[in-house]
């Protein structure tokens, strides 16, 4: 039988939001967020600071830029596949680029051979010139480990993909999207592949793909376990409903969070305090305190968008502008820019509340990026 609303202030829900996404408690390290969040986003783009790193920053205690990727990968050689406790690939609701705990592995399976039949350029089934490929670089991936697309520059351009992409590079990543390659390591944004037994433990690898109910429910657990407190759709909420809360912010959406988490609500004046006394803090785009915009609205009543991808023209707060997280509250936002050569963070813009200031969430993002 479905659980009553439990109806809170939106003070309340803020408090929830802060503690149940660990902002208020930071985590050890990487490992214990992976576990409690699910996954991590990843994206490339480096203004400040890369989204992931953003993110993991106010999680983990004394993060520092680039440890994510040393966790799934290694410092400086790839991690042994049993070694491995992490693994980069796609969301197959969304398609987003995460990394994983080995566990998601067998509800990825569908989702892989799904690709294998669609026609896509750059996720799809591979073309006749790709398959040609294919053997060159598998067994040149096997016999000499972890490789980039840049190790085939003889094979010309894709004839698919608008812009710069060249075979190689196509063929491989459609190898990654179908699971029979996987990123070993990184350098920089430079990818380097290789056959996924040498990449995942094999107990995980072995593991049976999931059924696709099984699947739906854990893409729906994983949405709660990202957020904390969600929007479920009716299809979502029918899969989880024996082990969620829902809950009521005045007269706004019904929202939900997992039962584990409902005790959360229960205020402690301490933490509450602890909380209000805080120093602001810059939160990512993409962060999960603001990632659903209408539950960023109803909770914080705050209208933000991430415009990385709106014409100039139409920008409202930045290209990349980061919100003001002061206490209990969303108080504006700082966009910054990293200059590497110079060593210096720069502020573009920045529009926060009278009352209350960024400048030492600024310093504070200056110093995880080594910046002045």
């Amino acid at each position: 039988m479905p659980a009553a609303p439990l109806k809170v202030s939106r003070a309340d829900a803020r408090r929830f939001m802060r503690r149940a996404l660990l902002l208020d408690a930071p985590a050890p390290d990487v490992a214990a967020v992976l576990a409690h969040h699910g996954f991590v986003q990843i994206d490339p783009i480096n203004v400040c600071g890369r989204m992931h790193d953003l993110i993991l920053r106010n999680r983990v205690a004394g993060y520092r830029e680039g440890d994510l990727m040393r966790h799934v990968h290694g410092e400086s050689a790839p991690l042994p596949a049993a070694q491995r406790t992490a693994f980069e690939h796609h969301q197959p609701a969304t398609g987003n680029l995460v990394v994983f705990t080995p566990d998601a592995w067998p509800h990825l399976q569908a989702a892989m051979r799904a690709r294998t039949r669609i026609a896509s350029a750059w996720s799809g089934r591979l073309t006749r010139e790709e398959n040609a490929l294919v053997p060159r670089i598998l067994e040149a991936i096997a016999a000499r480990g972890p490789l980039a697309s840049d190790t085939f520059a003889d094979v010309g351009r894709s004839r698919q993909i608008w812009g710069a992409a060249s075979l190689a590079k196509a063929t491989m990543q459609k190898l990654f999207f179908h699971g029979r390659l996987l990123i070993a390591r990184r350098q920089g944004s430079r990818r380097y592949y290789d056959l996924p037994e040498r990449v995942l433990p094999e107990k995980i690898l072995t593991l049976p793909a999931a059924k696709p109910r099984e699947t739906a429910r854990w893409e729906a657990l994983l949405k709660l376990r990202q957020r904390r407190l969600a929007l479920l759709k009716r299809a979502e909420l029918a899969l989880v409903e024996d082990l969620v809360q829902p809950v009521r912010i005045a007269d706004g959406p019904l929202l939900h969070c997992l039962r584990a988490d409902a005790p959360l609500f229960e205020s402690t004046a301490n933490r509450d305090a602890e909380a209000e006394n805080a120093s602001p803090r810059l939160i990512a785009p993409l962060d999960p305190l603001i990632y659903d915009r209408r539950v960023t609205q109803a909770v914080w009543d705050f209208d933000y968008t991430w415009e990385v991808y709106t014409p100039a023209a139409k920008r409202v707060r930045g290209y990349y502008a980061l919100p003001v997280l002061s206490g209990h509250e969303l108080v504006g936002h700082v966009e910054p820019r990293a200059d590497r050569p110079k060593r210096r963070l720069a502020v573009v813009s920045r529009s926060v509340r009278r009352g209350h200031a960024a400048a030492g969430a600024v310093r504070e993002l200056a110093r995880f990026l080594g910046l002045r």
